[in-house]
């Protein structure tokens, strides 16, 4: 529990040290951010809830920023080629990510993700707000729900 805590605490200070360009006058309010962020993290997920596995962790990375670049230029050439191109619509999907971090996880990837926004996620069906419904925006969050498995350590 302790090593978890100092972990958290290191991080949300490394966070804070990037954030304030590496300036030692902003540590007052920093100790205060940290300390409020490493108690809002020990509260929203206790240690041992969701444990992550290094080659996941990494394997999400390479996928997520592979696939958030791949989505902008797809989004500027939808936007190039104008409006009439565009299928807007709402795709609702089973997931099935354990509750909780991972769920939230994903939630929030889809949100950086370009043109995909989840808009409601009730137990375990996810709606999707998605700008082209003729994408494959189905698979692509498939693939994406499979890796955060991997980095959480639950079966997809």
């Amino acid at each position: 529990m302790m090593r978890t805590v100092f972990l958290r605490a290191l991080a949300f200070a490394a966070l804070w040290w990037i954030l304030a360009e590496g300036r030692l006058d902003g540590w007052l309010l920093g100790s205060v951010a940290v300390v409020a962020a490493t108690w809002v993290s020990i509260t929203l997920q206790p240690p041992g809830t969701l444990p992550l596995r290094l080659g996941g962790l990494l394997g999400f990375l390479r996928f997520f920023l592979w696939n958030s670049l791949r989505g902008g230029l797809q989004v500027a050439a939808m936007a190039l080629r104008g409006r009439t191109t565009l299928r807007p619509g709402i795709i609702e999907l089973p997931i099935t990510l354990p509750a909780g971090g991972a769920r939230i996880l994903l939630v929030n990837a889809l949100g950086l993700m370009p043109g995909t926004v989840a808009v409601d996620l009730e137990g375990s069906m996810l709606r999707l707000h998605v700008l082209d419904d003729s994408q494959p925006v189905v698979a692509e969050t498939r693939a994406l729900e499979a890796a955060i498995a991997s980095m959480v350590g639950a079966a997809p």
